[in-house]
């Protein structure tokens, strides 16, 4: 997961035009350079992420725990007494709610609305801006907040 916050680093460094700090720019530099000195048969390799055998693509995995730790966030403004299943249920409904009514138009945005910070409409945001599949049915909600 390292490999994978230095490279949503630099495209957000990017992004934002942004100087570089120095160990980024080194990571970042001697990568491209083991590809382009072919040391690496692809630029995954010389980026350091590689897929586990017989798992999901690295990048799948990457945006199921960002959308794991936005759904587990959400979890958290429920209140306190509430079951895996009855979190599970709310959040939910609320996924439904968020799909059907308002990210249709949030989805274009590259930033979160600013009144949705500090707030569930965070947490819903990030989840489905992850890249992950959303919204998730009560079964696999009440795994990942188990975990």
């Amino acid at each position: 997961m390292h490999s994978i916050d230095n490279m949503k680093r630099v495209a957000e460094l990017c992004r934002s035009r942004q100087p570089m700090p120095e160990p980024l720019a080194i990571w970042l530099a001697s990568s491209l350079q083991s590809f382009l000195d072919q040391r690496t048969p692809s630029l995954n390799e010389a980026f350091g992420v590689r897929n586990a055998r017989g798992g999901i693509p690295w990048r799948v995995e990457a945006n199921n725990r960002t959308r794991d730790a936005a759904l587990r966030s959400l979890a958290a403004f429920l209140p306190s007494g509430l079951s895996f299943s009855a979190r599970a249920n709310r959040i939910h409904q609320m996924s439904l709610r968020y799909a059907g009514a308002t990210w249709r138009f949030d989805r274009e945005k590259e930033e979160m609305p600013e009144y949705y910070k500090g707030g569930p409409q965070e947490c819903l945001w990030r989840a489905f801006k992850s890249g992950a599949t959303m919204p998730l049915c009560e079964r696999q909600l009440r795994t990942i907040l188990a975990s």
